[in-house]
């Protein structure tokens, strides 16, 4: 095992437990998943390198992180790309974790403590989350981080919290497959939102899955996901493709995509080249009518970004919506739109940023403390009346339970719910409630 145990938890992701070489995270891990490989650089590289000789676990002797808490106020960290590929996604992100932090503080703030955030810009760009983290942790001594996006950026992040025992708490779904001490996952595990996605797209569109990707770890993993769904449930893949982040000529794909006559497909490209995709497929004549999309990283954020009418009609599944009817939705549209401006949209990572800070907060009531161990140790159980409905920390895994919605976008760029699940869904990161998901992890 690459780093030590804490407090008798075994840290579980098998695949940020790959050997690190001096320039590729995940490396080994890649051949069996095909994973895009996570550069990293300078100090990153330093810390990283430790981590994973067996100096950087948190049993072994590394200077662990403390809050720099003084009588009136805590730091926290709130880490996200404000510029590069992913700023279209993640501003938005930061800006709703921010509005929440304004909402404690108003509220007499976490412990008597007023909350001061120190924001960083990961500039979409893994080696410099990686950075930003250690520099958060053990320089501005902060007690949390709300932060990250993609999975790269996680998984770049994760040995650094794990080295140091920070507290990371991710606000975007994923592909699973990883459970850390050092975070807290507050968007929605694969069972709670890409598994149902899949199969009710398949009941009533077809079997005949083509499947859209960025180039990384999410998309990739998450497409193994549902190859192995596909294999149990007698659903064809069709097409498989991934293109670089950044990426803006979707010629070829879509050429593709008509050659292979999908039922549907299935698509997990991230940051703006979901703008060139999809003004694309549109401008060649490919909508809603012809052939249905189910995006499982476009939210109304995304929509406002690429234009409603090139998305009409399409699918996506998460478990928030800014449509999403319930009075504290209600509050929460109404505060961000004031604070932000009236043209601005919630959406589901928006909302689980702004979850975060508050399932934060209760944590660290309940536990009368910032320290990291007692705050993870109280935070089982604990619950939050959240826009989505009410959402409870799982002190199994630390993921959350949620509920899950599919979605259409309509003409105004907002999101109609037209399915959800009848309560929330207990996480279940590793699959382990699926057979034919057994070899996966």
């Amino acid at each position: 095992m690459c780093m030590g145990l804490r407090n008798g938890w075994e840290p579980q992701d098998a695949l940020a437990r790959a050997c690190l070489t001096r320039r590729t995270f995940l490396g080994a891990a890649a051949g069996a998943f095909g994973l895009a490989s996570v550069g990293l650089s300078g100090c990153a590289q330093s810390a990283l390198a430790e981590a994973m000789s067996g100096s950087g676990s948190g049993t072994s002797g590394a200077a662990q992180a403390t809050a720099d808490v003084t009588a009136s106020t805590v730091k926290v960290g709130v880490m996200h790309s404000l510029s590069g590929t992913m700023a279209m996604s993640e501003t938005s992100v930061r800006d709703a974790e921010l509005l929440a932090i304004e909402e404690v503080n108003a509220a007499g703030g976490v412990l008597g403590r007023q909350i001061e955030p120190v924001v960083e810009d990961g500039a979409s760009d893994n080696a410099t989350f990686a950075e930003k983290a250690e520099m958060l942790l053990m320089s501005d001594h902060v007690a949390a981080v709300f932060g990250c996006w993609t999975s790269a950026s996680r998984k770049a992040v994760l040995p650094i919290f794990e080295k140091y025992n920070g507290l990371l708490w991710y606000p975007v779904q994923y592909e699973g497959m990883e459970s850390s001490p050092n975070i807290f996952y507050v968007g929605a595990a694969p069972n709670q939102q890409i598994v149902p996605a899949v199969d009710y797209l398949a009941e009533r569109f077809g079997k005949r899955i083509f499947l859209v990707g960025s180039d990384y770890v999410f998309p990739r993993t998450a497409n193994t996901v549902i190859k192995a769904q596909a294999a149990a449930k007698g659903y064809e893949i069709v097409g498989e493709e991934y293109t670089p982040m950044g990426h803006t000529d979707y010629a070829t794909v879509i050429n593709k995509i008509r050659a292979a006559e999908p039922d549907f497909v299935f698509n997990t490209l991230n940051g703006d080249s979901n703008v060139s995709f999809f003004k694309q497929l549109r401008d060649s004549g490919i909508s809603s009518d012809d052939l249905m999309t189910c995006s499982v990283s476009v939210a109304e954020e995304e929509v406002a970004g690429i234009g409603a009418s090139y998305l009409e009609g399409h699918m996506t599944s998460w478990n928030y919506y800014e449509t999403t009817d319930t009075p504290e939705n209600d509050r929460f549209v109404a505060a961000y739109k004031e604070r932000y401006g009236a043209d601005r949209v919630t959406d589901d990572p928006i909302e689980a940023g702004y979850c975060a800070v508050h399932l934060w907060a209760a944590a660290c009531e309940k536990a009368g403390s910032f320290d990291v161990d007692a705050v993870r140790a109280a935070a089982g159980g604990v619950t939050f009346q959240a826009p989505e409905g009410l959402m409870t920390i799982d002190g199994d895994n630390q993921h959350m339970y949620k509920t899950v919605r599919i979605g259409r976008v309509n003409a105004d760029g907002l999101i109609d719910e037209v399915w959800a699940s009848d309560e929330p869904i207990k996480p279940d990161p590793y699959l382990k409630g699926y057979d034919w998901a057994s070899n996966l992890s």
